[in-house]
């Protein structure tokens, strides 16, 4: 278990080892597990991006044990890009091992951008799979064509517990393809206005928001 102390950890996954990069509450008894997903990796995305980095810093200090992994081919993490696929197993895989170390804890799911993408289908294979998250938060989550010309498929299905977050003037992601996603299971999407992809100067939003979400 060592890899929940605070600090850059290795884990054993399905094609090699998985960087994480854990934050540690102050107090010793801990409100549950998040793990924090990083955007596109094509893109630059990492663990360390200002995003994750943020919101994991700010659970760890309402008292989570916050755990960010790097995705394929990401810093240490082994393997290479698979469009989310490869991603999701290995947060599946992940989240088995971090439930096995510490049991009866409660887990949240949070992800920016491609991890939010990478998040909704975890969130979706735990919840069909009879074991939800307790708590999900989506931020900038891509649906169908995005800039770039890159696709994505998010499962549209009720993901029980979701907070979906999405700036008003998303440069990559058009807010009306977040809507389209919602909008067959009514699925309620919170908007930060005038915020863009990155919540440029909305991030104490976007960190509120998390926190109000993860604290019920």
């Amino acid at each position: 278990m060592s890899f929940l102390t605070s600090g850059t950890h290795l884990v054993d996954g399905p094609v090699g080892p998985i960087e994480l990069l854990t934050d540690l509450p102050r107090r010793e008894a801990s409100a549950g597990i998040a793990i924090v997903c990083h955007p596109q990796p094509l893109l630059g995305g990492s663990a360390m991006h200002k995003v994750p980095h943020l919101l994991a810093r700010a659970l760890a200090e309402a008292g989570w044990i916050a755990v960010r992994p790097n995705f394929r081919g990401v810093g240490r993490s082994a393997g290479t890009h698979d469009e989310g696929l490869g991603e999701t197993g290995d947060m599946l895989a992940l989240h088995r091992m971090l439930e096995a170390a510490r049991p009866g804890l409660r887990f949240a799911l949070v992800g920016f951008s491609f991890g939010a993408f990478v998040q909704a289908r975890v969130a979706r294979a735990l919840a069909d799979d009879g074991h939800p998250a307790w708590r999900v938060c989506l931020a900038g989550m891509p649906f169908g064509e995005v800039d770039g010309g890159r696709r994505y498929d998010t499962p549209q299905a009720s993901i029980p517990d979701a907070l979906v977050i999405h700036g008003e003037h998303d440069e990559r992601v058009p807010l009306s393809a977040v809507l389209d996603w919602a909008r067959p299971a009514v699925q309620p999407v919170v908007v930060v206005p005038g915020a863009d992809h990155f919540f440029t100067g909305k991030l104490p939003v976007l960190r509120s928001l998390v926190l109000a979400h993860l604290a019920g």
